[in-house]
């Protein structure tokens, strides 16, 4: 026996040596991309997006709000004449589509983001809707999310027109005004497409961006571009009883049963961890710009990703996520007094699939652990992961080249979305769907989206035009 667990110990010491050998022949690489400071372009850019910002665009389902989107196209107009008076214009229901011609339509490129913005509570720094210019930054909702892209691709769009450019290839801006929600606008514009028969050879949308340490321990700042969203569901779970007053309460009522769930589920997950080949890219690309102990972890997953499976999750939340399928609990109900005993009890809860337990593999996976504590599971909504981009095919190249020449040193990472954005309904039609906003989210804005204090540091700006500029220059 003790032979054998020399024998084991002899070969983890050697595939330990040859991990160690792998990262010192790798190598250490800097991320050394800054923004060039362009104060004129910069500023000039900040007072259009500040206009922008100023213009409140929530958006609220079930709500008629087409007139308050039509007040948001009449700025867009004031800020870009040329595309509106050159590029043909649909507008369905508040939601835009533009068609600009070029030489060819054999692989139209599409360029997105959303015109609508969450609401804004509780106090801010700077109003919400003020667009106030302070500190480098414009400050308010939809400076970051995502009214910052569609500035930046208008503007290209604005320069090039102005230079009387004709694009190699046709381009497309779309944008809706119901993401925020999940709603049916983008919909509505593939819809159009559709019926004129165009097929997107790449569709280029919000979702990454330059991330400012996208892993702790991993400084400088990296394009992390989208290449699949995770599914979603959100699901009722109800346990049910005879109801009764609470001074003669029985075992496992339908609170304790809830509670002995939600326990085991966050306790022991139900969903296995794996390392998808989109993650394991994502490691490869980073780990040659961390210390070398990450750079020993990221880059021999072969050896040590069971190691990771454990680890990443204590790191950070947005870590573990990108290993399985989860599971959030956000509601919950009961009786209406505190003395009586509850007939129904149930807890709402929001899923997020991984393509390798998708939609009905993990639907069914918690769907037959909530039966063993006597709960009902009813799926109020449901979507499955969408498919991930070729990291190895031709649109990903040549988004990166466009990312390579519009910021020198900074490296291109594939990313896995763990939200959800408008462009899964372009995966219809369209193989490449890229999530990248070319502008940098520091620790500070992306805190800041969806939450108070929102703002973006309008040095980004000149980059972002630049790179939509490049990306439709091809």
């Amino acid at each position: 026996m003790i032979w054998v667990l020399l024998a084991l110990l002899a070969l983890l010491l050697l595939l330990l040596l040859i991990a160690v050998v792998r990262t010192l022949l790798q190598g250490h690489k800097v991320s050394t991309y800054r923004p060039t400071p362009d104060p004129e372009r910069a500023e000039a850019y900040a007072e259009s997006l500040s206009r922008m910002v100023q213009c409140e665009t929530v958006s609220h389902a079930g709500l008629d709000e087409r007139e308050k989107f039509l007040t948001f196209h009449a700025l867009l107009e004031k800020l870009f004449p040329l595309v509106h008076q050159k590029l043909e214009k649909t507008e369905l229901d508040g939601n835009l589509l533009f068609y600009w011609r070029g030489r060819s339509s054999e692989r139209p490129i599409v360029l997105m983001s959303h015109q609508d913005v969450v609401p804004a509570e509780d106090s801010w720094q700077h109003a919400p809707f003020s667009g106030h210019i302070a500190d480098g930054k414009v400050w308010g909702r939809g400076s970051a999310d995502t009214k910052c892209s569609v500035f930046a691709f208008f503007q290209a769009v604005e320069e090039l027109l102005a230079q009387g450019f004709v694009p190699p290839q046709d381009v497309y801006l779309s944008s809706s005004c119901t993401e925020e929600y999940g709603g049916p606008g983008c919909q509505m514009l593939v819809d159009e497409l559709k019926r004129r028969g165009v097929k997107p050879w790449l569709v280029c949308d919000e979702g990454g961006g330059i991330i400012t340490e996208p892993v702790a321990g991993i400084p400088g700042n990296f394009a992390m571009m989208g290449v699949f969203e995770k599914g979603k569901a959100d699901v009722k779970f109800t346990a049910r009883s005879g109801g009764g007053h609470a001074s003669a309460p029985p075992k496992n009522s339908p609170i304790a049963r809830l509670a002995a769930f939600i326990t085991r589920v966050e306790t022991r997950s139900p969903f296995k961890k794996r390392f998808g080949p989109e993650v394991a890219a994502m490691f490869r690309q980073l780990s040659p710009y961390a210390g070398f102990g990450l750079r020993l972890l990221f880059g021999n997953l072969w050896l040590f990703s069971p190691l990771l499976k454990i680890v990443m999750p204590k790191l950070s939340a947005q870590a573990g996520a990108l290993l399985k399928t989860t599971i959030a609990f956000t509601m919950q109900s009961g009786s209406d007094a505190c003395n009586v005993l509850p007939q129904a009890a149930s807890v709402w809860a929001n899923m997020r699939f991984i393509p390798h337990q998708g939609m009905e593999e993990s639907l069914s996976i918690i769907r037959t652990l909530a039966a063993k504590y006597g709960l009902e599971t009813e799926v109020l909504s449901a979507g499955d992961y969408t498919l991930p981009t070729d990291i190895h095919g031709e649109a990903w190249q040549y988004t990166v080249r466009a990312v390579e020449k519009t910021f020198p040193g900074l490296p291109a990472c594939p990313y896995v979305m763990t939200g959800a954005t408008d462009s899964k309904f372009y995966q219809q039609i369209c193989d490449s769907v890229i999530r990248f906003a070319p502008v940098i989210y520091g620790p500070e804005q992306m805190k800041g989206m969806h939450g108070i204090d929102e703002n973006l540091e309008y040095n980004c700006l000149p980059g972002a035009v630049d790179f939509y500029k490049n990306l439709i220059r091809g």
